[in-house]
């Protein structure tokens, strides 16, 4: 029997009985979860970084998002306000999309 030990999405042990298993889990606590939520990011990272259809990235991306939003909850807030912040940040200083790549700075 497999052991996994890792956070999995709500609904996974009711799948995991539908298909005729038995899942031993346990709820975690508050600090024990955040450690968790930021594991199971860097593993959707790696998961994205790896995959190589379109189809599988956007599956990623949306398996990030929610842990994006998980992370959210956690700090009282909601999606709509850490994405009012992004475009708040993007006025002043930008966002990514030119592709800028900072070698160095020197002084004149």
């Amino acid at each position: 029997m497999p052991t996994y030990n890792k956070l999995i999405q709500n609904k996974i042990p009711q799948i995991i009985k539908s298909n005729g298993k038995t899942p031993t889990t346990r709820i975690l606590p508050q600090d024990e979860y955040i450690k968790e939520i930021c594991k199971k990011t860097q593993e959707e990272l790696t998961e994205y970084i790896e995959a190589k259809t379109k189809s599988d990235k956007l599956e990623e991306l949306s398996d990030l998002l929610e842990l994006i939003n998980a992370l959210a909850e956690y700090e009282g807030t909601t999606l709509e306000e850490i994405n009012n912040i992004r475009k708040k940040k993007a006025e002043e200083r930008g966002g990514f999309s030119n592709r800028v790549f900072l070698i160095e700075v020197t002084d004149n």
